[in-house]
């Protein structure tokens, strides 16, 4: 090396740190990028996309081929450094090594290490793309000794008991995805980001949650006179009702609106010829969850339940379209819709019904009231006290002041609400 021109060294280093620039930003290009924006492009056959989703199916041996090939231009570097220094200063070799050892530290970390990785995690694609096109063949030249190195730290992992795990540390499970998509920001638009995490919200929902409860169900008493059910299907909201004898826990099917026509129509119209268009009642277990309903659902071609306990006693109703306006949000125009149970007060507060879901008090109001007891305001409110209060009775629930205003028959039919920051 002392016949070398010192210009020559200086070239060869430069060479080297650029080389040893170009493994550091590959191995953090390659593990900052996205990996699913990686495979949708890979999967839509780009090739770039498709070179790098191969190197890093074997992250060991790309690992192995990047850090020797750093650590082997960092070292031959080194001693180039060295070999100047002496050359520069023979007459203080200590001093020149010593030298030579702190400048190449600091422009390694700078022009090597720190600026190139920074790069690479800002633009993780535009480098780890191009790079693929040189990692794949040094995969090959370098193989033995990458299986050698890989072989040798997985043996020393063995001895230290030290598990090693293969599996995908790179799936997610409904909280990340959860997580991720909210972190999304921009780049999914507000209603399918809603709608998203719509559908990761139906195993956590059980139908119970969103069934139209026993008391406010309308259904066709066959014990009325004709009269009466005539009236009723004639102003009825719905197009399908529960049919029941006497009381909801003698259901005897469900009928949709269309089928009464001819009952309807007719000028001798009788029971049995309603009857005959019942179809036969589909019972819900009410702690069942919406994405395994939905799909029950999808699998009877049916679209309306009754949600029962487990006592097998009627609680309620669940529909198709309710589960499907937990995804897409409030859609139906129904005329039992018109009537809103939150009424906005100029104080700031809410005068509800007792009847109105919590869940949906929240949804609406984009509050917290606890949804893990009681599924109505009336139960939260009774839950809360331990019993069943008078008008004009005030408490705190949380971060809620509610104050009671009517009571009927064991039940809070209103109550104002208001909502004050801790």
């Amino acid at each position: 090396m002392n016949d070398v021109p010192i210009g020559i060294l200086f070239i060869a280093l430069a060479v080297l740190l650029a080389i040893s620039a170009f493994f550091s930003s590959s191995e953090t290009g390659m593990m900052s990028l996205n990996r699913y924006r990686l495979n949708h492009r890979a999967d839509a056959g780009d090739s770039g996309a498709v070179r790098v989703r191969r190197l890093l199916g074997m992250p060991e041996r790309l690992i192995g081929v990047i850090l020797i090939g750093n650590n082997l231009v960092n070292i031959a570097a080194s001693s180039i450094a060295t070999i100047i220094a002496i050359r520069l200063y023979p007459t203080h070799p200590d001093l020149a090594i010593a030298t030579a050892t702190a400048t190449l530290t600091l422009v390694i970390l700078i022009f090597s290490e720190v600026t190139p990785k920074t790069l690479a995690q800002k633009f993780p694609e535009r480098i780890a793309y191009p790079a693929s096109l040189v990692l794949i063949p040094l995969l090959y030249i370098l193989y033995p000794v990458v299986v050698m190195v890989n072989w040798t730290s997985r043996l020393i992992m063995k001895i230290f008991r030290i598990p090693f795990d293969g599996g995908d540390h790179h799936a997610l499970n409904s909280e990340e995805l959860r997580t991720m998509l909210i972190q999304s920001g921009g780049a999914i638009a507000a209603n399918r980001q809603s709608m998203l995490l719509g559908i990761l919200d139906l195993d956590n929902v059980t139908v119970e949650d969103i069934m139209v409860p026993r008391n406010e169900l309308s259904g066709i008493n066959l014990d009325d006179s004709l009269e009466d059910i005539r009236a009723q299907l004639n102003e009825t909201p719905y197009t399908r009702l529960p049919v029941y004898k006497g009381d909801l826990e003698k259901v005897v099917g469900i009928l949709h609106i269309r089928d009464a026509a001819d009952f309807l129509a007719s000028d001798k119209p009788s029971l049995v010829m309603l009857s005959r268009k019942v179809k036969d009642p589909y019972f819900v277990p009410e702690t069942t969850p919406l994405q395994t309903q939905m799909i029950n659902f999808q699998r009877l071609k049916l679209r309306m339940g009754l949600v029962v306990d487990e006592y097998g006693d009627v609680q309620g109703l669940v529909t198709l379209d309710d589960i499907l306006e937990e995804i897409v949000g409030e859609f139906t125009t129904d005329e039992a819709d018109n009537t809103k149970d939150i009424h906005p007060q100029r104080d700031g507060s809410y005068v509800i019904d007792g009847t109105a879901s919590v869940r949906e008090i929240n949804k609406t109001l984009d509050w917290s009231l606890p949804t893990d007891g009681a599924k109505t305001l009336s139960g939260l409110i009774i839950e809360q006290l331990e019993d069943i209060p008078d008008a004009n009775t005030s408490l705190r629930i949380g971060e809620y002041r509610v104050e009671i205003l009517q009571v009927n028959n064991n039940t809070i039919t209103a109550a104002r609400i208001s909502h004050h920051n801790p």
